[in-house]
C-alpha cells in the first residue's frame, strides 16, 4: 500500500507571542506531532538574519508549508516578508531551474483582528480575505506550488472571552491530521473563502 503520509512546515511568525491569545495557543497546540515541524521564525532569528541554506533545506524536507501569523496592516509580520525575500532565490524558487516547490502546498493559518463581516467590499476593509492575501497566492502560483485557502480566525480580539479558541484549535488539528494523511480535498480547499467556514466541505471522508 501506498504511504501518502506528508510532512508539514509550520513557520510561526508572532514578534510578541507573550500577548498572544490565539496564534500562541495556536502554536503549542502544533508541537510534538509526528510528521509536523514547527519553527518559531522570531525566536531562531531575534534579529532577522535569516540563514537561507537552513530555511531552504526546510522546504526541500517538507510537503506541506504553512504560514502561521497575525494579519498585520493586511499583510505577514515583518519577518515572514523578509524570510521570502532570502530563501525564495531565484533559480530555487522560481525562474531558470527553480522547481525546488513545485507539486507542495502552501496556505496560511491566520488571525484577522476585525469581523469577518469587516473582510467584504461593502464592509469596513473594502475587500475579502482572500483578496488580501493575493500575493501570497501568486507567490505560491510563481512557485510551483498548490494554494489553500486560509485557515483563519476573525474577531480574534474578542475569540478568548467568547470562548473561540479552543474549538479553533480542535478545528486546526483536524486540518493538520487531514493534511499530513493526504485527506484533504484540495479543488474544495483551493476555492472556498476560508478552510475552516465548513470544514467537513473539505476534509475526506477516511474508509
Amino acid at each position: 500500500m501506498t504511504d501518502n503520509k506528508k510532512n508539514v512546515l509550520i513557520l510561526f511568525a508572532h514578534p510578541s507571542p507573550s500577548r498572544s491569545e490565539v496564534n500562541q495557543p495556536l502554536f503549542k497546540s502544533s508541537l510534538g506531532i509526528e510528521g509536523v515541524t514547527v519553527v518559531d521564525l522570531y525566536h531562531d532569528y531575534p534579529t532577522l538574519r535569516i540563514n537561507i541554506d537552513i530555511e531552504q533545506q526546510r522546504l526541500l524536507d517538507h510537503d506541506v508549508i504553512v504560514f502561521m501569523f497575525p494579519f498585520y496592516w493586511y499583510s505577514t509580520p515583518a519577518i515572514l516578508k523578509e524570510w521570502q525575500d532570502l530563501v525564495l532565490e531565484y533559480g530555487f524558487a522560481y525562474g531558470t531551474d527553480g522547481t525546488a516547490l513545485h507539486g507542495k502546498t502552501f496556505l496560511c493559518a491566520l488571525t484577522a483582528g476585525g469581523t469577518e463581516s469587516a473582510y467584504h467590499s461593502e464592509g469596513y476593509n473594502h475587500y475579502s480575505l482572500r483578496e488580501l492575501l493575493h500575493p501570497l497566492e501568486q507567490t505560491a502560483k510563481l512557485t510551483g506550488m498548490c494554494y489553500l485557502a486560509p485557515f483563519a480566525l476573525f474577531d480574534s480580539r474578542t475569540a478568548v472571552e467568547q470562548k473561540r479558541v479552543q474549538q479553533h484549535i480542535q478545528d486546526w488539528l483536524s486540518l493538520l491530521d487531514a493534511l499530513k494523511n493526504d485527506a484533504v480535498e484540495m479543488n474544495a480547499a483551493s476555492h472556498v473563502e476560508t478552510l475552516n467556514s465548513d470544514l467537513t466541505a473539505v476534509l475526506k471522508v477516511v474508509k
